[in-house]
């Protein structure tokens, strides 16, 4: 498989992951990680030609969509912090820093 070949199925396994997380789907969102970190280690693997525009491009996308996933577990894990928060009572609790080692 060509750097460009597992750049391209890098890609689409990240839109996939992006799916199964809009779709609370988690035995979707564990085959599209499973097999982007498969075509990670090909991306990685594969030196079959120099670093061109389409390839710097393509890595480019992958790292935009990587991000939007990363924001978006982030969304979800900060949403379940707060209905967890809730639950235990302490739905006001904001975060306090310890002042006392905040400046040490």
């Amino acid at each position: 498989m060509t750097r460009r070949d597992a750049l391209v199925q890098v890609i689409e396994c990240l839109h996939a992951e992006l799916a199964a997380l809009r779709a609370n789907d988690a035995a979707a969102l564990e085959h599209a990680t499973q097999a982007k970190l498969g075509f990670i280690e090909a991306v990685a693997a594969a030196d079959d030609a120099a670093m061109t525009p389409e390839i710097r491009s393509l890595a480019a996308e992958a790292h935009r969509l990587n991000e939007a996933t990363r924001i978006h577990v982030n969304l979800m894990a900060a949403n379940v912090r707060r209905r967890l928060q809730a639950l235990a009572g302490n739905a006001g609790a904001p975060y306090r820093p310890n002042r006392a080692t905040a400046y040490a």
